[in-house]
């Protein structure tokens, strides 16, 4: 790998073919195919980044970028997004964070991954508790007035032997960082009242945590904006960082004007003319309820207590708030986050069944609103579902936005010095 004080540019940038890998069978690039190594110099002109999308993938590459790049070289970083940050199927997402999989079994690299989006978390909290109220950040302040990370932890009750068995055996391996705790029905009772452990045993994960998806996003993107001012009173005053709330029809209408461009897209990445078609994932759109518990009702949820894994999960907002999910519609082609009447009623009767059958108290909680979003989901392999990569002469795509969010994290970090350093690398994928 070369020193971190080089970057590759192209001088012509043009878009070439490239070949869609899963990071489990990365394929070698030459070092000796690098056709321009340029030294990072006062006098250099900056590295123009396009960034597309301000989701949860979109911001992690630009902050890793920031951070891994802009001491070596300045970088000025134009993020798209016609919805703004966290505007997509991102900002509705349920926010339960675990390394784990519906199954108790560590995801594919679970260790780095949970270890980055930790890290990550604790860069976001930090700005928010550091933030000063000027008119750049006014607009975030009614977002950011709550929790960004609620760490109760997690419990998932066995719902029958058979899962039981199976979440039993793939708990013996989990993280010392987020362990999987096996508990009785009185210990899961005393950290949810009244929840229904059909089979005497629920598994608990202290150390995973709830995440307000949009307020984080705001407050990463914060971070972002910090981390520039700080690399400018710094002596690094070229780096630089936009946000434009419009959208790119066409890669080509960014030819010339960048020397690379990151496609954070997720499900809309479908939507660009270059990549209609040629990206083998599977849409699912996915419906979340809003449940508010009525001021008439006394005894409302614990502020210590755990969120609730299981058919449907229950994301605990506060002691009278919470999210509950989520819907699976494959094959949809719906992007739109507003859900209607139809569609609303639709996932209740789905969903309501799914959480009283773990936590009947739900019967006394009201409907408050419902969102959606589109996930976009890669082919399934014997590690799951792996997010995919590829990179061409300027074009980097990162094409899937896993369910669980602890992978985000982990593949920007590891992306990134490869997106600085090979960026000529006709078929690259990473891992």
């Amino acid at each position: 790998m070369l020193p971190p004080s080089c970057f590759i540019r192209n001088p012509s940038p043009t878009f070439l073919p490239w070949e869609w890998k899963s990071p489990g069978s990365r394929g070698g690039c030459s070092r000796g195919t690098t056709s321009s190594v340029l030294l990072s110099s006062p006098s250099q002109r900056p590295v123009r980044c396009a960034l597309l999308g301000a989701g949860f993938a979109g911001l992690s590459v630009a902050w890793h970028l920031l951070q891994h790049s802009s001491k070596e070289l300045r970088v000025c970083i134009d993020i798209y997004d016609e919805v703004g940050i966290g505007g997509g199927a991102s900002g509705v997402s349920g926010g339960l964070l675990h390394p784990y999989s519906p199954k108790a079994k560590l995801l594919w690299r679970g260790a780095e991954c949970w270890k980055e989006s930790l890290n990550l978390l604790s860069i976001a909290e930090a700005a928010w508790h550091s933030r000063e109220s000027t008119s750049e950040t006014q607009e975030f302040d009614q977002e950011l007035n709550g929790f960004i990370v609620r760490r109760g932890g997690i419990l998932r009750p066995a719902m029958d032997i058979k899962n039981l068995n199976v979440l039993n055996d793939n708990a013996q391996n989990c993280l010392a960082s987020c362990r999987i705790e096996p508990i009785d029905k009185d210990t899961a009772q005393s950290l949810v009242p009244k929840l229904c452990v059909p089979f005497n045993t629920a598994f608990y994960m202290p150390k995973a945590v709830n995440i307000h998806s949009q307020r984080y996003l705001q407050a990463l993107f914060l971070a972002c904006e910090n981390l520039v001012k700080e690399l400018s009173t710094s002596g690094f005053g070229g780096t630089k960082l936009c946000l434009h709330k419009k959208s790119v029809n066409k890669l080509l209408e960014l030819q010339g004007e960048y020397d690379a461009v990151i496609i954070c897209l997720g499900a809309k990445a479908d939507m660009l003319p270059e990549l209609s078609g040629r990206l083998p994932l599977r849409t699912c759109r996915g419906v979340i309820a809003h449940l508010q518990l009525p001021d008439n009702i006394g005894e409302d949820y614990s502020d210590h207590s755990p969120s609730i894994l299981s058919d449907a999960w229950l994301a605990i907002q506060g002691p009278r708030s919470l999210y509950m999910g989520s819907t699976w519609e494959w094959k949809s082609r719906n992007y739109l986050p507003n859900v209607s009447a139809e569609e609303a009623t639709k996932a209740l009767q789905e969903l309501l069944p799914k959480a009283s059958a773990i936590y009947p108290g739900i019967k006394d909680w009201t409907f408050a609103g419902a969102r959606a979003g589109l996930r976009a989901m890669p082919p399934l392999t014997p590690h799951g579902s792996l997010p995919l990569w590829a990179a061409s002469m300027i074009l980097w795509a990162e094409i899937t936005l896993v369910n669980i969010g602890c992978w985000r994290t982990w593949f920007k970090r590891t992306a990134v010095p490869w997106f600085a350093w090979e960026t000529d690398c006709p078929s690259c994928a990473l891992g």
